[in-house]
């Protein structure tokens, strides 16, 4: 009996057709490179929220240097050979806040440039004097913080059905992302604000793999569709929530109602079920 895979067949006829794509000779234009999707903004559900306190009117913009927001969640994607997480946690918390138009912004996570640019003009190698840089603004506020969890498989399920062969099934899992920030009082230090919050992160998959013999051929065809919410994106939509928090419960900006946090008591109600004895917890 012959067995053929319908999967193995298409590659080899897709390594075939590449292996006769390439030109004979080599031009000094070179290839074609693929393009596919147009750049777009980066956004989250929560941009909105942040791009609405434009509209407020302040006094005066406090100002804000964000140091580093690690990873100390210690996930490393073996997959990927590579963090789990984006190492660029910071530079989306400096995104969010320069979306709100309600702060400003100065540096202090990479200083090397700026501090440089200073040296060689007192040592009268640039264009512009040394005097020319006047005094640098201070911060009001420093955030700093940390990327402090990433729990996989917090709920799971899914089902497979294969009747004489055929048959088909899908999952589901379920992942969260945490950020933990501080705002530190530049004049004394002192913290003045902390936020704490989690976003689940959902993927499903669903498949089709049929097996049936014709003649003395199996014949195998697998199909299927695997769609994730991005985690990186949850990354940056836990840190502009979090700049919004900032912005609206410690700063006193007017929230919206739709920009609101969704609050949970899950971990309240456990408590609740542990006082009780054990013949009433249901």
């Amino acid at each position: 009996m012959r067995y053929v895979s319908l999967a193995g067949t298409a590659l080899a006829a897709m390594m075939i057709g590449g292996c006769a794509s390439i030109p004979p000779d080599y031009s000094s234009a070179g290839v074609k490179a693929l393009t596919s999707y147009a750049v777009t903004n980066n956004e989250t559900p929560y941009s909105q929220c942040l791009e609405e306190l434009n509209r407020f009117q302040v006094e005066k913009k406090p100002v804000f240097s964000v140091g580093e927001i690690a990873d100390k969640t210690g996930q490393w994607d073996p997959d990927n050979n590579g963090h789990a997480l984006s190492q660029g946690a910071s530079e989306m918390v400096m995104s969010a806040f320069y979306k709100t138009g309600k702060a400003h912004l100065v540096e202090r996570l990479d200083l090397r440039i700026p501090l440089a640019e200073v040296k060689l003009a007192e040592q009268k190698r640039l264009s512009r004097s040394s005097q020319q840089y006047g005094k640098l603004p201070a911060s009001d506020f420093i955030v700093v913080g940390a990327l402090t969890e990433l729990n996989y498989n917090i709920v799971s399920g899914g089902a497979r059905v294969f009747v004489q062969g055929i048959g088909g099934g899908a999952r589901s899992v379920i992942i969260n992302v945490a950020m933990d920030l501080r705002v530190i009082d530049a004049r004394n230090f002192a913290i003045r604000y902390v936020t704490s919050l989690q976003k689940q992160i959902l993927g499903y998959e669903v498949e089709a793999n049929v097996f049936k013999f014709f003649g003395n051929t199996l014949v195998e065809l697998d199909a299927g569709a695997i769609r994730n919410e991005p985690l990186q994106l949850g990354v940056r939509s836990v840190a502009e929530m979090a700049v919004y928090q900032i912005m609206t419960d410690f700063l006193g900006l007017p929230k919206t109602d739709h920009c609101k946090l969704v609050e949970t008591d899950h971990q309240a109600s456990q408590l609740s079920k542990l006082e009780k004895p054990k013949g009433e917890q249901s």
